[in-house]
């Protein structure tokens, strides 16, 4: 009886600590790009460096979503991502290739955002 609870318990813990690893919060700096855009680029690097902020905000492209390319890989973002992305691309100045910094958790290929900000200035 006590090797059964003493492997539940391990068990439990053991999931817990595998959940827990999921929802850490991470921070990505990358270049927005719409969702319409990025499923055609055949070179996601290139065009979300030269993807325009025109692009991003015609009616089909601002409906279908945003996501921010950064190390060689698409996050697609949530609802309230989609919202701020939204109103840094009406509010920038660049012209092409915005570049934003995102706070939040990942989860698969999609980042549920707590802040959404531009970077005028690539880090390096």
């Amino acid at each position: 009886m006590n090797r059964k609870l003493l492997a539940i318990t391990l068990s439990l813990l053991f999931a817990a600590l595998i959940y827990a690893q999921g929802n850490k919060s991470v921070t990505i700096t990358g270049n927005l790009i719409d969702n319409a855009c990025a499923e055609s680029a055949k070179d996601l690097e290139t065009r979300t460096k030269n993807h325009s902020t025109k692009c991003a905000l015609m009616d089909s492209c601002e409906t279908s979503g945003y996501a921010v390319y950064a190390d060689h890989k698409l996050y697609k973002l949530d609802e309230k991502g989609n919202s701020s992305a939204e109103e840094v691309l009406k509010n920038t100045k660049t012209e092409k290739g915005v570049m934003v910094a995102v706070e939040g958790t990942v989860e698969g290929d999609t980042i549920h955002v707590t802040k959404l900000t531009e970077v005028t200035q690539p880090i390096n």
